[in-house]
């Protein structure tokens, strides 16, 4: 998918092309390709003179390669975002070229964005410049809001995970944590570390862009004072998840721990059970042997509810003396 971003009245204006004559009736400032077809990159490449690299994309493309600049003046910067999905949480690399000069439109930068899924930083971007004149005014004015929206939405995310993570500890702290109940609980605080993982990350790439764009010298005075704030926002967020990964270290012991009281539980029954019924185990080996007891010769006929009595007894006296102590409880 193939967009263009052209500026009206201050105000940010998308179409979606589909030939490559309609390319000819804008002066974009920015070009987004989403999951680009070789035809749109074909589209590019003979309207604009820009050769997308075939490794725009690529997961394992060596840290230092992902901010440059080339002689004609184009920048590259590859970032990834993150996608905070319920289900399926990830992050989307992105790559940005900057062409800062382009003689083919006669016009004063143009950013070129490419990845392969649509992410909610960029339609949270659109959505702000349709609604706030004056908020863009250039493509490098594009990157950077794309970026500190980036830091706003990691932002929201924490706190969404403090929300969820507030829940599970009511439900933690509570007491009488079940199988079921902690079983709930380690998967969303599992579920959780990863987010939060993510977003640190996704932060730190973040500011790693930034800072490319600031020592480049390409922002005007107002643009770097902007790009100071983003990176005072993110350095912001980095106690926030770092209080996060406390607390969900601490949801993490506090839930075993409660499994393993449950565990201990069950032990300690099983503990208290088998010395009560050492007793009568002894009773019943020592008048299971074959012998001729003087009690047996006394009682007669009495002799076998006797050893039975004996027996309860002996499991009785100890299972009462754990129940009065609380062992059993």
């Amino acid at each position: 998918m193939l967009n263009i971003f052209s500026l009206a009245n201050g105000r940010l204006f998308q179409e979606e092309i589909e030939s490559l004559e309609e390319l000819s009736k804008f002066q974009p400032i920015w070009v987004d390709l989403e999951s680009p077809t070789p035809e749109e990159k074909r589209w590019i490449k003979q309207y604009y003179g820009l050769s997308i690299p075939e490794d725009a994309m690529d997961e394992d493309i060596e840290e230092s390669a992902r901010f440059y600049a080339e002689d004609n003046g184009e920048v590259h910067i590859r970032s990834d975002f993150l996608i905070a999905d319920e289900d399926e949480p990830r992050t989307v690399r992105a790559a940005f070229i900057l062409n800062m000069v382009n003689d083919n439109l006669k016009s004063k930068g143009v950013l070129f964005s490419i990845h392969d899924e649509d992410v909610p930083v960029f339609r949270l971007l659109r959505m702000r410049a349709r609604r706030a004149p004056g908020l863009i005014e250039d493509a490098k004015e594009v990157l950077l809001k794309l970026f500190d929206a980036d830091a706003e939405y990691s932002a929201d995310t924490l706190e969404g995970i403090y929300d969820e993570l507030e829940k599970v500890s009511k439900k933690v702290l509570a007491g009488n944590v079940t199988d079921a109940i902690a079983s709930e609980a380690l998967g969303a605080i599992a579920r959780h570390e990863d987010l939060s993982g993510r977003i640190r990350r996704n932060v730190m790439d973040t500011r790693r862009a930034v800072s490319f764009m600031m020592r480049s010298k390409m922002l005007n005075a107002e643009q770097f004072d902007e790009a100071r704030q983003i990176l005072r926002d993110i350095d912001s967020l980095d106690s926030h998840t770092a209080f996060l990964f406390d607390k969900i270290n601490f949801l993490m012991d506090a839930t075993v721990g409660f499994i393993n009281i449950s565990q201990n539980k069950i032990i300690k029954i099983f503990s208290v059970a088998s010395v009560a019924l050492l007793p009568p185990t002894l009773v019943a080996s020592i008048y299971g042997m074959n012998l001729q007891f003087p009690e047996f010769a006394i009682l007669g006929q009495l002799a076998y509810p006797y050893v039975v009595t004996l027996m309860f007894l002996s499991a009785a006296v100890p299972m009462a003396y754990c129940y009065k102590k609380g062992w059993m409880s």
